[in-house]
């Protein structure tokens, strides 16, 4: 096949028109985001334990005092190809993707990592392949089997009502391929990105987008903010900065 070279304002021409249909896909995929945020909840009742970095917890724990909660079922076990150097390799390219976790917890979310090998190893995985910043613990009894990734891989999502539980959502297969990315995390939640754009349930707490971001080791740091939110401004005046979902 021959790629056609053409001028600027041909190549302009055909970048405007998969343009168009770049936004009806962005549009097409803010409903389904939409839609998940109106999923119904499914309460957690078993005790679920996990073995961490300092010791055993439960589900709850792993919420870390957030609002919500997102479990990848990594494999990095016994019966894995690799083991016990490496976890498995499409686990791995997802951890590799993960961006910092600051940004989810800025959003009241936090993301872990759940496996069946030891804490040692696991601590030994991580150093090695440079995920220090993924928490990452080991699965003790059924959590698996429970919620569809006794086999293969899978992302769970949780919302917490004080010490209530509750699933929101799961993907698994080719829908884990777009994990690791901060907005794509945040779109399988029960609240969403969290910004005044969204298609949410009345009543859900939403922000101006942008202005609650920061750099991953400066959120809590009042100046920083201001200083973000003094730039935000600027690109919002200037008409760069709507807030368009598109």
């Amino acid at each position: 096949m021959k790629t056609p070279i053409v001028s600027e304002q041909e190549w302009e021409a055909a970048r405007k028109k998969l343009l168009v249909k770049e936004k009806k896909l962005s549009h097409a995929r803010d409903a389904l985001a939409a839609e998940r945020r109106r999923m119904p909840w499914l309460e957690v009742k078993k005790n679920y334990k996990f073995d961490g970095p300092k010791g055993r917890v439960s589900l709850l724990d792993l919420f870390d005092g957030r609002r919500q909660l997102i479990v990848y079922r990594a494999f990095f076990e016994s019966s894995v190809v690799g083991w016990p150097e490496h976890a498995c390799v499409g686990c791995s390219m997802v951890a590799d993707q993960v961006a910092h976790p600051a940004h989810l917890n800025a959003r009241d979310t936090r993301l872990v990592f759940a496996s069946r090998g030891p804490q040692k190893d696991i601590d030994r995985l991580k150093t090695r392949m440079g995920w220090q910043f993924i928490p990452w613990y080991t699965i003790t009894d059924s959590f698996d089997k429970d919620f569809g990734v006794d086999e293969w891989h899978g992302t769970n999502a949780f919302i917490r009502d004080g010490d209530r539980v509750f699933r929101t959502y799961f993907i698994n297969n080719r829908g884990d391929e777009q994990m690791g990315n901060t907005w794509n995390y945040l779109d399988i939640t029960a609240l969403g990105r969290q910004e005044k754009w969204e298609d949410s349930p009345k009543g859900y707490a939403q922000t101006p987008p942008y202005e609650w971001w920061n750099w991953h080791d400066e959120y809590g740091n009042d100046e920083a903010s201001a200083k973000v939110l003094e730039q935000v401004r600027r690109g919002r005046a200037a008409g760069q900065a709507d807030g368009d979902a598109t």
